[in-house]
């Protein structure tokens, strides 16, 4: 592909101070490409996109007049609504404004448990918002990851030492698949939509392992005791609820914990090296690579009753 047939074309990313678009925007500016990153406000994080070389889009996705502005002149669109009410409405927009403004494709953030009979009011909503994008005339393809490996550093105590995951997924398994994996997977669907147009794929990482098997290779990787502690769901969104978690997510996360028990979230394909050309990251590699974040406790951790860690936001 020639250096133009490159540059003519224009992807806007949404999501694009987050883990997975803030990778994707910069991958599509590394290989030359223009990108409109839409972002909240011009902060810190949105001047360092804008510094790479990012069009900076300040707007919301409830904004109708905002997505559609930003909508102008796009190619290839990438999809990302956080874990808060107001997807069906952020999707309806987002898929007007691009067939009003002749966008060819989009990648769609989904999850590996969005189906109409999820018990999570989230995973219902990312499955209704797949069928409404399949019913456009776009280029759609929908991502279904498993629990991010970033869940890690939210999630994990640093006490005594010693490294504590107390989490309500029972002898669940999983293989974790990190944000710049899917960066990579969202890049490449973009660039060459065609193949995939109506796809949901599940993304993995390489090894499908339970929570023991997780605390094993942390320990083994950070050289300090790790210990998985099964908890019960309702100790689980206590917890969240103690921490200020919003209400819509605690009940995502407590109904997934079910699913993850019950399988939802299990399994490995070979669907991140095929599209994204690179083989996707080991737990002991994204821990390596992310040392300094297990030094101390992550913000969502679950304090066991008797244990004297302080919140390290307090």
């Amino acid at each position: 592909m020639t250096a133009a047939a490159r540059t003519d074309r224009l992807f806007l990313v949404t999501g694009a101070t987050g883990k997975t678009g803030g990778g994707t925007v910069n991958l599509l500016l590394e290989r030359g490409h223009r990108v409109r990153a839409l972002v909240h406000r011009e902060d810190e994080r949105s001047r360092r996109l804008a510094a790479a070389g990012a069009e900076l889009a300040v707007s919301d996705l409830h904004d109708l007049d905002g997505v559609t502005a930003a909508m102008r002149g796009v190619t290839g669109a990438y999809l990302c609504h956080p874990i808060l009410p107001g997807l069906i409405e952020a999707t309806t927009y987002f898929a007007q404004a691009a067939t009003e403004a002749g966008v060819r494709s989009v990648v769609n953030m989904s999850q590996i448990s969005a189906r109409r009979d999820a018990g999570s009011d989230a995973a219902r909503q990312h499955w209704l918002c797949e069928r409404l994008l399949d019913r456009t005339d776009l280029l759609t393809v929908h991502i279904r990851p498993t629990f991010f490996a970033e869940w890690l550093k939210l999630w994990w105590e640093r006490r005594d030492g010693e490294g504590y995951l107390r989490l309500p997924f029972g002898e669940g398994r999983h293989a974790p698949i990190a944000s710049a994996d899917q960066s990579r997977v969202i890049a490449a669907l973009l660039l060459d939509p065609e193949p995939h147009d109506r796809a949901a794929y599940s993304l993995h990482g390489p090894v499908e392992l339970n929570h023991h098997d997780i605390a094993d290779v942390m320990a083994t990787t950070l050289g300090i005791p790790v210990h998985y502690e099964p908890i019960s769901v309702e100790e689980f969104a206590s917890a969240m609820a103690e921490r200020g978690l919003p209400a819509h997510l605690i009940q995502h996360l407590s109904n997934v914990a079910v699913d993850y028990r019950n399988g939802v979230f299990a399994g490995t394909n070979d669907n991140v090296k095929k599209i994204g050309h690179r083989a996707p990251m080991s737990v002991e590699q994204f821990v390596s690579e992310n040392r300094a974040d297990f030094d101390t406790s992550g913000p969502n951790f679950v304090p066991a009753a008797n244990a004297t860690a302080r919140n390290p936001r307090e």
